[in-house]
């Protein structure tokens, strides 16, 4: 189980063999991967990786799934330089690693992307979406920027002690009923919270049967069962951008 010592250490899952349609940018200090609308559009979402890292072909190709329904998608390096977790590192050193890597300090970096969004890409309509270390990344950045008109944040990582029911807009949270570092308990009181003191829409969902990373790190063809949940999480989240952006 999660705990505060060892908050997240996901396997790989199944990764991807997968190219990617979009180019690599330079956004002021950090690298970003770009893909464009088929159409022109003003509208735009900021894709946060998980541990592994911008380069993931996973993680490029949920960002190429948001430009083929009708977005700008950048899923920039939020680690700024710094190496991604790689499955074949040592986890002892896993808590280490990630002390350096605060997916809450992030706002630097979130300048950058969202100024690049507005100023080289004519975009005006802005969310988020971030997975494992993207979703907590994507519970902060909710919180901070009013211009991020939705987020989705899957998976991320809650503590008991977290305050995040003040969103400034819209946000959806998925999770898997049995994701071996998120125990349901949080998820509850986590959606507590929300009702009780959250002041925009959200909603908080649980996909039966499904384990962490399932929505950008399962294959369609894992398994039968899992098939209609892995594709009901991306339909999800991209209804929910359509309709908050």
């Amino acid at each position: 189980m999660a705990n505060e010592s060892r908050p997240c250490p996901c396997g790989i899952g199944d990764r991807f063999d997968y190219e990617g349609c979009g180019q690599e940018v330079q956004v002021e200090h950090i690298k970003a991967y770009v893909c464009k609308a088929p159409a022109s559009t003003d509208k735009a979402v900021v894709v946060i990786h998980d541990i592994f890292g911008w380069q993931l072909p996973n993680t490029r190709y949920m960002t190429d799934m948001l430009a083929a329904n009708g977005y700008i998608a950048i899923c920039p390096d939020f680690f700024a330089g710094r190496e991604a977790w790689k499955p074949s590192d040592d986890w002892s050193k896993f808590d280490d690693w990630l002390k350096t890597r605060d997916a809450r300090k992030i706002n630097k970096e979130a300048d950058a992307v969202l100024k690049y969004l507005k100023e080289q890409c004519g975009a005006k309509k802005l969310g988020v979406v971030g997975f494992c270390w993207g979703g907590i990344a994507v519970h902060h950045l909710m919180m901070t920027y009013p211009e991020l008109k939705a987020g989705v944040s899957l998976y991320g990582l809650i503590k008991d002690s977290d305050d995040i029911s003040n969103l400034l807009n819209p946000t959806f949270f998925i999770f898997a009923e049995k994701d071996d570092f998120i125990p349901l308990h949080q998820v509850t009181l986590l959606e507590q919270k929300l009702k009780k003191n959250c002041k925009v829409d959200f909603e908080v969902k649980i996909y039966p049967g499904q384990t962490h990373g399932f929505v950008h790190r399962r294959g369609e063809d894992i398994s039968p069962q899992d098939k209609p949940y892995i594709e009901e999480g991306r339909k999800d989240m991209i209804n929910w951008l359509n309709k908050y952006i």
